[in-house]
């Protein structure tokens, strides 16, 4: 069996935490911090809900907390110049009209974590932080935009997630924070070498690598005969899927057959060519993968409505103290609001004058 996406992790060189990131950072490039807020919503409200923490009007706030105090915690270890919070369209999706039984069967949310999404953005606004809800779409999306637009501008990212879905956009200039238990500094800064550490699969192979093997949480099955050691041996011989349909469609897959038999003889293993060939080429397995991918792909087009350029525009920091001491003081937890007020502010001595 293929290890799981974080046992290679412990004590691997290749995979560095935020806190070490941070402190290695020499780049003179920008940084734009893309938070996936309702990944970190979830988690937080299944691993908080034990504390029911409630605001002062008495509205369950566990997961906004977590949240929050996560984020703020990022931003002090990464010192950004940009932040924009992706949230998903819960009005509409564009993939479930495509695809009806997308995402089905997934539980029922429970009320207060429905309630705590449905707030989020307006207390990620009242902040004076970006947020951004994609018409019909999802923060994934934001997340791909983000990547896309650091991209285009000459800056790095660091898109932070708990969500496995954000490794497709890893790259030279994009890494992706997984928030796992234990917190920011605790958690997986993940490159292109960590990823490929992982998964034995290059970053710009990570979309294909993922269509191939499926996604049950999103009630997307894989190409039939092919899991994640398959797909990682597919890509690292072929180079490519279009490499692999190329030889499937035009040579019956010989070709792809045979460098498949030579690379698992020099691993150790047994020949993989002939049975991963005759699964390549079964019938609907090009329109599985192909419906995956069209599924998976995140947009990169989103207008962010990041203007770097202009002082005290939404994205930027540092942010009003008023506001800060305002919006999270009504969550009711001092320690969090004095973090904020430094952290945010950037005015150590916002805190003497706001609560003082």
């Amino acid at each position: 069996m293929p290890p799981s996406d974080l046992e290679p992790l412990a004590g691997s060189a290749d995979t560095e935490t935020s806190a070490q990131a941070a402190l290695s950072r020499t780049s003179e490039k920008k940084l734009l911090l893309v938070v996936d807020a309702p990944s970190l919503l979830h988690r937080n409200h299944h691993a908080r809900a034990y504390t029911q923490m409630v605001d002062r009007a008495s509205r369950p706030v566990w997961a906004l907390h977590g949240m929050l105090r996560q984020i703020i915690e990022s931003i002090d270890t990464f010192a950004p110049d940009a932040v924009v919070f992706g949230l998903d369209d819960r009005t509409a999706s564009a993939r479930r009209d495509f695809y009806p039984d997308y995402k089905a069967g997934r539980a029922e949310k429970a009320p207060e974590l429905v309630d705590q999404l449905e707030r989020a953005k307006s207390l990620l606004d009242a902040l004076g932080l970006a947020t951004v809800v994609p018409a019909g779409l999802e923060a994934d999306d934001v997340n791909a935009s983000g990547a896309a637009w650091a991209g285009r501008h000459g800056w790095e990212c660091v898109i932070i997630t708990s969500d496995r879905d954000a490794f497709a956009h890893i790259s030279d200039h994009t890494k992706v924070l997984r928030l796992i238990d234990g917190g920011i500094h605790a958690s997986p800064l993940l490159s292109p070498r960590a990823l490929r550490s992982m998964y034995g699969v290059n970053a710009s192979n990570y979309l294909a690598f993922a269509a191939l093997r499926g996604d049950a949480s999103d009630n997307l099955p894989g190409v039939t005969g092919i899991g994640e050691k398959a797909a990682a041996a597919l890509l690292e011989v072929a180079g490519s899927m279009d490499e692999v349909w190329a030889d499937v469609e035009h040579d019956e897959g010989r070709t792809l057959a045979a460098a498949l038999d030579s690379w698992s003889l020099e691993q150790g293993g047994r020949r993989l060519g002939a049975r991963l060939v005759k699964a390549l080429s079964a019938e609907g397995t090009r329109e599985r993968y192909d419906f995956n991918v069209r599924i998976m792909t995140g947009r990169e087009d989103l207008d962010l409505g990041l203007t770097p350029d202009v002082p005290g525009s939404p994205g930027l920091l540092p942010l009003d103290i008023a506001r800060v001491g305002r919006v999270v003081g009504f969550l009711g937890n001092d320690s969090t609001t004095d973090l904020a007020l430094r952290v945010l502010t950037g005015d150590p001595a916002s805190l003497v004058r706001t609560r003082g």
